[in-house]
């Protein structure tokens, strides 16, 4: 009888990368708010395009809309088709937005990058996010550690794509409640919660006041606040 099987022994990384002929990239980098890319739902064949399901998300409606409208003139997407209701669960409390509308989208499979990605050994373990130009992987790595680098390298010149690290931890090391929080935020709620923290502003006594936060950030005292009210409500509220 054989022993108790070992336990993966691999490594998570968050990658941060661009690459060209992306739709998603090229409409969050003309509009705001931001794309979580689901999974794909038809399967490729040669010459034949993919249908893909995804969330727009953002502040308000009006910033959502005009993503979408951004995603529609990419010449690398084909028909938006949005759905009514949710499919495959309720992705409002995943997507990082105050407005999210689902769609499906029908594009190239030959302008993805998931497939170098798992040829060098990059396996995404959650729906990749996409804001301002480029895209957020979750990946596993079942190699050595030492390895990654030079697997990367192959994916730059292969994808072609740029692409960095930017969280890299032992797949054994759970994720914190306050890092799966985080993740809920959009870009500006994180941007001025994380000035925030680093400032001092939640030490005591306090050391930086909320009007300097703002005039550091460049927006105003009212907008500062709504954006760390909000980011305070979804990190600390049970």
């Amino acid at each position: 009888m054989s022993g108790a099987a070992t336990p993966f022994a691999g490594t998570r990384l968050t990658l941060d990368l661009w690459h060209p002929n992306c739709w998603a990239i090229e409409a969050t980098e003309r509009a705001g708010g931001g794309v979580l890319a689901h999974a794909i739902y038809t399967a490729p064949t040669a010459g034949e395009a993919v249908n893909g399901l995804f969330t727009a998300y953002g502040d308000s409606e009006r910033e959502v809309e005009a993503l979408l409208g951004a995603v529609r003139e990419s010449s690398y997407a084909g028909e938006v088709q949005e759905l009514q209701t949710r499919f495959g669960g309720n992705t409002e409390d995943a997507a990082p937005g105050n407005v999210v509308r689902e769609f499906f989208l029908e594009y190239d499979p030959g302008d993805m990058i998931c497939p170098t990605l798992l040829e060098h050994g990059f396996v995404h373990s959650a729906p990749v996010r996409i804001e301002a130009g480029r895209e957020y992987w979750q990946v596993c790595f079942a190699g050595e550690r030492s390895d990654i680098e030079s697997r990367l390298e192959r994916v730059r010149e292969e994808g072609p794509a740029e692409v960095c690290v930017s969280r890299i931890t032992a797949t054994d090391t759970a994720a914190t409640e306050r890092q799966h929080r985080t993740g809920t935020l959009t870009a500006a709620q994180r941007e001025v919660f994380e000035h925030a923290r680093e400032q001092g502003y939640y030490e005591w006594p306090r050391q930086a006041s909320t009007r300097e936060l703002a005039a550091d950030l460049g927006v105003s005292k009212t907008t500062l606040l709504e954006h760390l009210r909000k980011a305070e409500a979804k990190l600390l509220d049970p």
